[in-house]
């Protein structure tokens, strides 16, 4: 630990946070201003390594006095929480030892997208907000974001780039899994709950501060393409339902949210000018400040005047910069060069006294959150205090009760099953299964068939870029899907259960099956709980489920639930009848012959263990090199092979992928 001169007013902890503040910001150099409103995603493990994307280095970035940082990648929480106690001695180095904030986006859901909410790791996992607005149960959210307030503050994050409070009112749009749905209200509801678990009644030293986005509402996206795009970077309102997303925010400002952070998109055919919500001086200023009242810290979001910049490309960098702080912007997420900011005062074209008031917008919530007196964590406590039993148990639980029941036959297939059938099982891991039935090898011995689904998705880019992770377009399963299902259920009694990180096109197969479940983040662990009555699924749907792509089309994307004749109406969800706890019989699993069996299971091994063996490693480089050593693999280590595979199979040949999967599956 680094000592400092704690003799400095702006170290007194008896002094106000206004007179800290004032004393702070008159010992500041511009440099340190401007680096204070800059928050950069930090590598991990090396000072001197390269950055994550080809960002400078952690200590490049230390040097240039940033001290907010956006952490992504989570080995242990004890190796988590030495890192960034380290980084925490590198900035007690500087003149003023300003303490770093960390933030992080999403990572307590079990998810298969790490583009939008990264993999968990150590933190215990829990469903996706969905499944949260499935439930639709203030206290537990509450509970859950108290959860990830307790397991942050173990490894130094006190800042939390969510909760995302965007209305998902148009089904393509492939940011839905991190709402809670298409109601403003219950969207408004659990975020501020959300607030609450995260701040408590105020800012303090327990607390970790809440970013709710993307303000003015992300959802109403132009044909369900995201803004991390330049072809989806326009927000419609054909329903004149602006006012609409805004509800969710007013509920959060109420709650004493901390920060706000404005979306990508930008406004089109509204009375606002049409750039991207981050430049946009009538959305920050007049509407979020000005008419709503909020009085906390504004980030953009990542990279909008480097990359991001739609509706200003004809602006130079200096003039991007200078339109967001002029729209109301307190920091750059995303960005690495304050000299930018530092030229633009020099040369008159920002004022230093308008660099001020961001600047002490920022460091007052450093106080408010105690890092000046303790910026370090217990990093030998961190394990025990992250994912421990009694979050996991109840993450699970959760994932459980989130799942939703929308059809239930009589019949042999009528959930919850009996444990005395032979079941045919795909996409689960078979000793989980093996505890609860017998599970046979093909549909044909079986009494009943369950296949776990996950909703379609076209994919976009190249193996590995960003937008692969984007599950959008079409919301139709593949004609090959669908004949899969169908046959299978042409033999056997079929339960489907299909993941649902946005809307899926389930009319073509729901008459041919029995049993209709849906999850939004569930491991077979929770799944089969639902499946033979441990526990009794207490989802509602967070938004309806569409007929046809026809009806999708027909829609006004601003309008929540507004297809003609869903398949399933929002809300709808069914409960087992007379139910009463099941407990599971632990069978003895079937023998199996160990020579026989491959090195990995393409379907649940996870591709960082598979990347990490040599031999597995050149199989994959051969066909499919641009995987390998990838970052956004590199942050997608739990998620199986198939499910990269999944994400790729448009821009890889059939023939290549089926040839890479034969090799890995002979080797032993």
């Amino acid at each position: 630990m680094i000592e400092v001169d704690n003799t400095l007013p702006y170290r007194n902890p008896n002094l106000t946070i206004t007179e800290r503040v004032d004393d702070l910001l008159g010992r500041m150099t511009l440099e340190d201003k401007a680096a204070v409103m800059f928050q950069p995603i930090l590598g991990f493990g090396d000072f001197d390594g390269p950055g994550l994307f080809g960002l400078p280095s952690p200590r490049v970035l230390l040097d240039r006095r940033i001290n907010h940082f956006n952490v992504l990648q989570a080995p242990s929480a004890r190796e988590l929480a030495e890192w960034q106690n380290a980084v925490q001695d590198e900035a007690r180095k500087t003149p003023l030892g300003i303490p770093v904030s960390f933030s992080t986006d999403p990572r307590h859901s079990f998810s298969d997208n790490p583009a939008t909410s990264f993999l968990a790791g150590p933190f215990s996992q829990w469903p996706e907000m969905l499944g949260f607005g499935a439930i639709n149960d203030e206290a537990l959210v509450e509970r859950f974001a108290d959860t990830i307030r307790r397991e942050y503050l173990a490894v130094g994050i006190r800042t939390a780039l969510h909760p995302q409070v965007d209305i998902a009112t148009e089904p393509r749009w492939a940011r839905a899994s991190t709402t809670f749905g298409s109601n403003a209200e219950i969207v408004g509801n659990l975020g501020a709950a959300y607030v609450r678990g995260l701040q408590g009644k105020e800012i303090g030293p327990e607390s970790v501060s809440a970013m709710a986005k993307h303000f003015p509402g992300g959802g109403p996206q132009k044909d369900g393409e995201d803004p991390h795009f330049s072809y989806g970077r326009e927000q419609v309102y054909p329903g004149n339902n602006f006012e609409y997303h805004l509800e969710p925010f007013k509920k959060l400002i109420a709650a004493g949210v901390s920060q706000m952070m404005p979306y990508y998109g930008m406004p089109v055919g509204t009375e606002y000018e049409e750039v991207g919500f981050n430049f946009n001086k009538k959305i920050i200023q007049d509407l979020l400040r000005d008419e709503l009242g909020f009085e906390g810290i504004v980030c953009t979001d990542w990279g909008v005047v480097s990359r991001q910049f739609w509706g200003v490309e004809d602006l130079t960098i200096d003039e991007r910069m200078i339109k967001s702080i002029e729209a109301g912007v307190d920091q750059f997420g995303g960005e690495t060069e304050p000299s930018l900011l530092i030229n633009l005062v020099k040369s008159g074209k920002i004022q230093e006294s308008r660099v001020d008031q961001s600047v002490r917008r920022l460091l007052t919530e450093k106080f408010k959150l105690g890092l000046f007196e303790n910026p370090y964590v217990d990093a030998s406590q961190a394990d025990s205090k992250v994912g421990g039993a009694v979050a996991r148990r109840e993450g699970i639980e959760a994932q459980a009760h989130a799942q939703t029941l929308l059809k239930n036959n009589p019949g042999i297939a009528q959930l919850p099953l009996s444990t005395s059938l032979k079941v045919y099982a795909e996409r689960m891991d078979r000793e989980v299964l093996e505890k609860w039935v017998t599970v046979v090898d093909t549909p044909e011995e079986a009494d009943v068939a369950v296949l776990r689904l996950v909703a379609p998705w076209e994919t976009r880019g190249k193996p590995g870029e960003l937008q692969n992770f984007f599950h959008a377009g079409s919301l139709d399963f593949h004609d090959e899907e669908l004949a899969h299902i169908k046959q299978i259920a042409g033999i056997v009694p079929t339960v489907v259960d299909v993941y649902l990180d946005r809307p899926a096109i389930v009319e073509p197969f729901v008459g041919d099956i029995e049993s209709l479940i849906v999850n939004f983040g569930a491991s077979d662990e929770a799944f089969v709980k639902i499946l033979f009555g441990e526990l009794e699924p207490l989802g509602n749907l967070p938004f309806e489920l569409p007929s046809s792509m026809d009806a999708v089309l027909a829609n006004k994307s601003d309008v929540p639930d507004d297809t003609v004749n869903p398949t399933f109406a929002v809300r709808h969800g069914l409960r087992y009848e007379n139910w009463t706890p099941a407990s599971c019989p632990n069978l003895a699993p079937r023998a199996t012959n160990e020579a026989a069996k491959g090195r990995w299971d393409l379907e649940r091994s996870q591709i960082g263990e598979i990347l990490e063996d040599p031999e597995s490693s050149a199989i994959i480089s051969k066909y499919i090199p641009e995987l390998v050593g990838n970052p956004m693999i590199s942050m997608a280590k739990q998620l199986s092979l198939n499910a990269i595979l999944g994400m790729a199979a448009s821009n890889v040949a059939a023939e290549k992928i089926e040839a890479l999967k034969a090799e890995l599956k002979d080797l032993k």
